[in-house]
C-alpha cells in the first residue's frame, strides 16, 4: 500500500504545466516564453557559488525535461492523456509520430494488453451473493385472537424462510474470449434447488458483444436427494445504440423460457433502463430510473415500475456509498397481490449480501410508512455513531501512511523548493525595483498550505509554507498570473501537507493600495483584478 501511496505521490508532483506556470491549452510560444524565463533563472552559469550551481543545474534540467515534453506534440499528447508514466512505457519509439491522441490512446492499451496477457489464466474476478429471507408479515398481518390461544402469542413471529448463495469466477481465453464458471444454491419453506452454468463470452466489435450460456437446474428436497436434473440454454448479444446507451437480446431455454430485450442508458447524472420480457410462465414491462447525485458518497435515488401477468410492483429506494470499498442500498417494493418488502442490500467490494424482508401480504399504508422511514433513521443514527468517526480515523490513518511513505519525497521537493528561493533573490530584488518604480504589484507576504482558523498559530503556521518570494518572481508586467493547475508544483513551492486541501493567501499592494486575496489549491489566480467595460470584476479570487 505504501508503494503504491509513494507512485500516486511522485505522479500528482510531476505536473510540467504547472512547473512551467502555463495552462494546458497553452500554444508553443506560451511555452517558449515561459521556458526561456525559467533559463534564465536557473541557468547555472549565472551561479559562481558551486552548491548553487549544482543546485541550478538540477532545476535547469527539470524545466528542459518538461519543455522538451510539452513542445513536442507526440509527447504532449501521451503526457495529457497518462501522465508522465505514460512517457515510460516501452514500445513508443515504434508508434508513428502523427497519430491523434484517440490512436495513441489505443496504442497505449495495446501495449499494455501485451504487457498483462502472461497474466490473464491468473485472473477469475471472483463475485458472490448471499441473500438471507425474512419473513416478517407476523408484524402487520397478525391475528390477535388466534395468537392468544398460543404461548407466546403476545409477541410478533419473524423467521427466515428463503435463503440463496451464488458464485462466479471467470478465466480470460484470449483478449476477446472469457470463459465464466457460476452456480447457485437455494431454498425455500424446506425445498431447495440450484444450477450450474458456463457461460463464454465474445468481444465482437468496440461497439458489441456476445455470449452463449449452459447449465443444469437441479431440484432437492428436505434432505436434498436428488429429484431430477434439467438442461438450459442462454444466448445474448449487446450493442452500444451510442456513447451512454446500451441494447441487450436475450433468449433463454429451459425450466423458465423467455427472449428479453432490454436498452439501458447510463450517464455522468441518470441511470435508466427499458425492458421487455415475453416468456414462460412470466411476462412484463419495467421501466427503472436512477439519479445520481455529484457528492463524495456517490449517493443515488432509484425507482421502478414492474407489471406483468403476476401484477404490479412499484420500487423506490437509495444508495449510498459507506466506505471506500462498501455499499449500502435501502429499497421499499410496494406490489399487487406482493404486498410490501423492505430489501437492504450491502456490497463489499465483489461480493454482495442482500437481506430481502416480507413485511405484510397487504398495502398497508402502516407497513410502507416504517419501511420507508425506519432504515432512513436507523441510517442517521448509524452513520453519525459508526460511520463517520470510523472513516474519519481512516483517514486520518491513510494521511498519516501517506506522509510517512512519501517523507523522502517531501523532504527532496522542500529542499528543492529553498534552492529555488536561492535562485531567485537576484531576480526578485529587481522586479521588486521596477514594480516599485511605477508603483506596480509588490507581493508583501504569500503563504501557501492548510489554514485552520480554530486552531493556534503555530499549529497553522506547521502546515503553512512562505511562497513570498517565489509569487514576486513570477510578476511580470504588473501582472501574477497563475493558471489551473496544483501550486505545489510552481517553481519554489512544494506541498506542506500532503493529502489535505491547501489554498493560497496572499497579502500584495498595487498602485499603493493593499489587496488581500485567497485562492483555492487549483483555481486559477489573476492579480491585480481585471475589470471589463461594464465594471463587473471578472476575477475568481476576492479582496
Amino acid at each position: 500500500m505504501a508503494a503504491s501511496t509513494e507512485e500516486d505521490f511522485e505522479f500528482n508532483t510531476q505536473d510540467y504545466y504547472s512547473l512551467l506556470n502555463v495552462r494546458k491549452e497553452a500554444t508553443l510560444d506560451e511555452l517558449k516564453a515561459s521556458y526561456r524565463r525559467l533559463c534564465m533563472l536557473y541557468h547555472p552559469d549565472k551561479h559562481r557559488d558551486p552548491e548553487l550551481k549544482r543546485q541550478a543545474e538540477q532545476l535547469f534540467n527539470q524545466v528542459h525535461q518538461a519543455y522538451e515534453v510539452l513542445s513536442d506534440a507526440h509527447s504532449r499528447a501521451i503526457y495529457d492523456i497518462f501522465g508522465k508514466k505514460g512517457l515510460e512505457v516501452e514500445g513508443w519509439e515504434v508508434v508513428e509520430r502523427k497519430r491523434t491522441p484517440a490512436e495513441i490512446r489505443e496504442e497505449y492499451e495495446r501495449l499494455q494488453r501485451e504487457k498483462e496477457e502472461r497474466r490473464l489464466q491468473q485472473r477469475t474476478n471472483p463475485k458472490g451473493t448471499i441473500s438471507v429471507g425474512v419473513d416478517a408479515t407476523d408484524l402487520f398481518d397478525r391475528y390477535d385472537d388466534d395468537f392468544e390461544e398460543m404461548p407466546g402469542g403476545g409477541f410478533p413471529h419473524i423467521e427466515i424462510n428463503r435463503m440463496h448463495i451464488s458464485q462466479s469466477i471467470e478465466a480470460p481465453l484470449t483478449n476477446t474470449d472469457t470463459a465464466m464458471l457460476s452456480g447457485s444454491l437455494s431454498t425455500h419453506n424446506g425445498s431447495g434447488g440450484g444450477n450450474i452454468n458456463v457461460t463464454v463470452r465474445r468481444v465482437t466489435s468496440a461497439k458489441g458483444w456476445g455470449e452463449v450460456e449452459f447449465g443444469l437446474d437441479f431440484c432437492c428436497g428436505l434432505q436434498f436427494s436428488p429429484r431430477g436434473l434439467r438442461p438450459s440454454c442462454s444466448l445474448m448479444t449487446a450493442r452500444h445504440l451510442d456513447q451512454n446507451t446500451m441494447g441487450y437480446l436475450q433468449w433463454r431455454w429451459g425450466p423458465n423460457s423467455a427472449m428479453t430485450t432490454s436498452l439501458v442508458r447510463d450517464t455522468k447524472s441518470s441511470h435508466f433502463t427499458l425492458a421487455l420480457q415475453l416468456g414462460v410462465p412470466h411476462s412484463y414491462l419495467m421501466m427503472s430510473y436512477q439519479y445520481k447525485f455529484q457528492d463524495e458518497d456517490q449517493t443515488k435515488v432509484k425507482g421502478s415500475v414492474k407489471t406483468g401477468w403476476f401484477g404490479t410492483v412499484v420500487e423506490y429506494g437509495a444508495e449510498r456509498k459507506i466506505s471506500r470499498h462498501s455499499v449500502l442500498s435501502a429499497t421499499v417494493s410496494i406490489g399487487v397481490p406482493q404486498g410490501v418488502t423492505l430489501k437492504i442490500k450491502l456490497s463489499r467490494a465483489s461480493q454482495t449480501y442482500l437481506f430481502p424482508v416480507h413485511l405484510t401480504d397487504q398495502l398497508l399504508p402502516s407497513a410502507v410508512f416504517y419501511a420507508t422511514v425506519g432504515p432512513l433513521l436507523a441510517y442517521v443514527a448509524v452513520h453519525r455513531l459508526i460511520i463517520i468517526p470510523y472513516t474519519k480515523a481512516q483517514k486520518e490513518q491513510e494521511l498519516e501512511l501517506q506522509r510517512k511513505s512519501s517523507a523522502t519525497d517531501i523532504a527532496k521537493k522542500k529542499q528543492e523548493a529553498e534552492t529555488a528561493v536561492l535562485l531567485m533573490q537576484e531576480s526578485v530584488r529587481r522586479i521588486i525595483e521596477a514594480e516599485e518604480s511605477k508603483m506596480g504589484l509588490i507581493i508583501l507576504n504569500g503563504w501557501y498550505g492548510k489554514f485552520v482558523s480554530d486552531t493556534s498559530q503555530k499549529q497553522e503556521k506547521a502546515k503553512v509554507i512562505d511562497v513570498t518570494v517565489p509569487l514576486q518572481c513570477l510578476v511580470k508586467d504588473s501582472k501574477l498570473i497563475l493558471t489551473e493547475a496544483s501550486k505545489a508544483g510552481l517553481p519554489g513551492f512544494y506541498d506542506p501537507c500532503v493529502g489535505e486541501e491547501k489554498s493560497l493567501k496572499l497579502l500584495y499592494q498595487f498602485r499603493g493600495v493593499m489587496h488581500q486575496v485567497i485562492s483555492a489549491d487549483t483555481e486559477p489566480l489573476r492579480i491585480p483584478k481585471q475589470f471589463n467595460k461594464h465594471g463587473i470584476k471578472t476575477d475568481v479570487s476576492f479582496d
